[in-house]
């Protein structure tokens, strides 16, 4: 066994992640424990703080059908490791897609160039052997990618076609993509510490055109997790398609969207991208250490209305944003960011909890072994409330329903944001009504807060689909929301 796909395909799901990790990525090689305990303590050699390396592998397909034919495939096969260490604020990293002797001495010379600067505290000699570290066991280490044939791939995505076209005769076109990942990581930490994950993700998405009458709209759905191709039966594909051709029918009758202040309801699940977008990121630890977030130094302050709960949670299981351990070695947990209104604490890696002198929460991600790590949202969600949703639309006179979101922007420093939906109602007279086009919700994540009324009692996660953007890097997350009222909010229309 001499290569990263020999090594995929013959592993027995039976094994531990540790055990797997270190036939993936350091037997091959010639690498062992011993030599990343050398490796760590020669980095302490100089004046630095804290120190770790980095080992990854990752497999990746993604499968692409359009015009009733898969039109595009794509299979990718990268691994790598990176050696970061930190002294006070400053951080030496250096990466290589080389699993050699040679490449990780040149990766750990570059950080020899830190410490000489100072700013560390002397720790020689500090990594003698390395223990293992036992993370959660949120999702089984199976390689998705194998869980299917290429004719079963093939053939899902045509019934996913099938389904679609028979909903209803306007949709014209349907587009779908199958993808699914298997990423193999170690991390071996200055304080001796070695943990190891196995992670699968997989992911349909559907996209449907429908016209009538000369218009064209269209509609999106799909979900996934961390599990294996076999989660996507054809009940779970009709629910994607449903939704696809749900939104883009919908939208085929949608008038313009008034515009003003108003009182808008958003629905349950997807839309709490709203609440990761506008609020979850000024909660992470690096824009409060710099004070650059809208929150920093608010711990302990009523920055929500009564009744809001927000809590960060990398624990569950197969959940897309889930994880067994952060990038950083160290377990996910449930993280409490907004109690009854008050703000709790923040999401922290290793570097930023250390200069805040708070909790590390499990929070440190990464794209790949060629990113640094940062504090990082897992699943975002906010806390089930106690009203029917119902009666959280009835108490509405004349506002906005809205159900589902496209695109948006943040600016973290104020928390004022600007979301486009892809699914809204008018509410008249506590009824939902026309469905509307173009509505946008335009506001600020700290007052947004400070305006919610009403919590409904039907929390739901979004269906497995979140992608969160950070310092050019993108990993997977979640997010969630029961119905909730928002009294006042600017409305950007049409009209």
């Amino acid at each position: 066994m001499n290569t990263i796909e020999a090594s995929f395909n013959s592993l027995a799901i039976a094994k531990n992640s540790l055990a797997i990790a270190k036939e993936t990525l350091l037997s091959p090689y010639g690498f062992d424990e011993a030599l990343l305990a050398r490796t760590l303590a020669d980095i302490f050699t100089r004046r630095v703080d804290y120190a770790d390396v980095y080992f990854q592998a990752t497999h990746s397909e993604s499968w692409s059908l359009e015009e009733g034919i898969v039109k595009a495939g794509s299979f990718s096969i990268d691994q790598g490791v990176g050696v970061r260490a930190v002294a006070g604020e400053r951080t030496a990293f250096a990466y290589s897609d080389d699993l050699s002797s040679a490449a990780l001495k040149q990766a750990v010379a570059t950080t020899h160039a830190l410490g000489q600067q100072g700013g560390g505290h002397a720790r020689v000699g500090a990594v003698n052997s390395l223990h293992s570290v036992t993370g959660r066991e949120l999702y089984v280490g199976t390689n998705p990618l194998t869980s299917l044939s290429a004719h079963e791939k093939i053939a899902l995505l045509e019934r996913i076609e099938q389904m679609a076209r028979s909903r209803d005769s306007r949709i014209k076109q349907v587009m779908a993509n199958l993808a699914g990942e298997y990423d193999v990581v170690l991390i071996a930490r200055g304080d001796g510490a070695l943990a190891a994950d196995i992670r699968p993700l997989v992911r349909v998405s559907v996209t449907v055109i429908a016209e009538q009458h000369g218009r064209r709209e269209i509609g999106n759905g799909g979900g996934g997790g961390r599990f294996t191709y076999d989660y996507f039966s054809d009940a779970v594909l009709a629910s994607y398609v449903d939704d696809a051709v749900h939104a883009a029918l919908v939208n085929l009758d949608a008038r313009p969207t008034p515009a003003g202040v108003m009182s808008v309801v958003l629905g349950p699940g997807w839309p709490g991208v709203l609440l990761h977008e506008a609020i979850g990121h000024g909660l992470e630890g690096d824009f409060n250490r710099k004070g650059a977030s809208a929150f920093a130094g608010c711990v302990g302050q009523q920055i929500a209305a009564k009744g809001v709960s927000v809590v960060d949670d990398g624990t569950l299981a197969n959940r897309r944003g889930s994880l067994n351990i952060d990038d950083e070695g160290n377990p996910t947990q449930c993280t409490s960011l907004i109690e009854n209104g008050i703000l709790t604490g923040y999401l922290q890696d290793t570097l930023n909890a250390q200069l805040m002198n708070m909790p590390i929460t499990g929070n440190a991600r990464r794209e790949s072994y060629a990113h640094l790590p940062l504090p990082r949202m897992t699943n975002t969600y906010m806390l089930n409330g106690d009203k029917d949703p119902e009666e959280i639309i009835a108490s509405v006179k004349n506002g906005l329903y809205a159900v589902n979101f496209g695109g948006g922007q943040v600016d973290i420093t104020n928390g004022k944001f600007v979301f486009s939906t892809s699914e809204a109602y008018l509410i008249e007279n506590g009824k939902i009504t026309s469905p509307v086009k173009g509505a946008t919700l335009i506001g600020s994540g700290p007052e947004s807060l400070k305006y919610i009324s009403m919590i409904g009692n039907d929390m739901a996660l979004d269906t497995g689909i979140g992608v969160c953007g950070k310092e050019g890097q993108s990993v997977p997350v979640g997010v969630g929301q029961p119905t909730l009222r928002i009294d006042q909010m600017t409305v950007g229309g049409t009209v």
